[in-house]
């Protein structure tokens, strides 16, 4: 049964969405290996209680991804939206080969999209990453095509930073930003969401558990890419336990669980941010889902951000060759 909840607008014209968007990398392997039945479930349950926006690359799993979903909403496309990143290129033994976002690139990858979804049409279509070979005029220009064929409906960037998203909203509207935020992740506070505010554009904030550390999730081997991410290696992961202890102890006084309380918290930002939660079980939607009716005061907020100050954190979000590929760290 859905929870009565009040929906969310990502940007002045785009769509109204739930709270809460399920993010479903974590179901291709990128944590590890994972069970499709358990997977399935966990996408019909998000659905079932309200859920309606998927997020997705297509190069999670190399295509996994995309043919998992469309498995699962056989018979339910039409209660969600997709959310579809595109322009990351993969390698045959699971490696990265760069960015594409040329049109003519980018319209040959929505045509295998489409087709491994199952559906005529994707709901929001991003970069993944900037290309920075392609004008952003460009590749915004060639989604904007794509929504007058009918087969993209709204424009979303991800990862992108103010002169980018200015460029790509004077091309055409954008529904939403796709960006990591949370608790210890507050770079886009600074000058990216002021922008988004400004132009009537959404967030959709992943990593708002910063890929399960808040959370007390820790990598579970190396098929696990966590394992090779500053913030979960040596010395860096002891420091960043202290945090993590100390949201415990914040989140216990709400009788709530930390996941809980870092995903409240960023709920409680702004209306327009919409947290991506990477669940790829039943019982981690529901742990999340318990976010939603957290209510957290002004006061609480100031408390939280002053126990769990991002500059404490220890690590970059990415590695040193990840981070400089991103045009929202520049």
């Amino acid at each position: 049964m859905a929870s009565l909840v009040t929906p969310r607008t990502l940007g002045s014209a785009g769509p109204k969405v739930y709270p809460i968007s399920l993010g479903c990398m974590g179901m291709s392997g990128m944590y590890g290996d994972a069970d499709e039945r358990e997977s399935t479930a966990t996408i019909h349950d998000a659905i079932d209680r309200g859920i309606n926006l998927l997020d997705t690359g297509d190069f999670y799993g190399l295509g996994h991804n995309e043919l998992l979903i469309g498995r699962a909403l056989q018979g339910r496309r039409d209660k969600v939206l997709l959310s579809v990143k595109f322009g990351a290129l993969r390698t045959p033994d699971g490696g990265w080969g760069g960015v594409d976002n040329r049109p003519v690139a980018l319209k040959n990858f929505l045509a295998y999209s489409l087709t491994r979804l199952g559906t005529d049409h994707v709901d929001i279509y991003r970069p993944a990453r900037l290309d920075p070979a392609v004008p952003i005029e460009d590749t915004v220009g060639a989604i904007a095509d794509l929504i007058k064929a009918g087969w993209v409906r709204y424009v979303g960037l991800s990862e992108v930073g103010v002169d980018t998203i200015r460029r790509a909203h004077a091309v055409h509207p954008v529904a939403d930003l796709q960006i990591e935020y949370s608790l210890i992740s507050r770079n886009p506070e600074t000058a990216i969401f002021p922008t988004l505010r400004e132009l009537g554009i959404g967030v959709t904030a992943y990593g708002v558990l910063s890929r399960g550390l808040l959370g007390g999730s820790r990598p579970a081997g190396p098929k696990d890419f966590r394992a090779y991410l500053p913030r979960f290696s040596g010395n860096n992961l002891a420091r960043n336990q202290k945090l993590v202890d100390t949201l415990k102890q914040l989140a216990a006084e709400k009788n709530a669980t930390p996941a809980q309380l870092a995903i409240a918290w960023v709920l409680a930002q702004h209306e327009s941010i919409v947290p991506v939660v990477g669940a790829r079980k039943r019982t981690q939607l529901e742990d999340s889902l318990g976010a939603v009716n957290l209510n957290l005061s002004p006061d609480d907020l100031r408390r939280i951000s002053e126990a769990i100050p991002a500059s404490e954190v220890a690590g970059t979000r990415y590695d040193e060759h990840q981070m400089q590929m991103l045009d929202s760290e520049r």
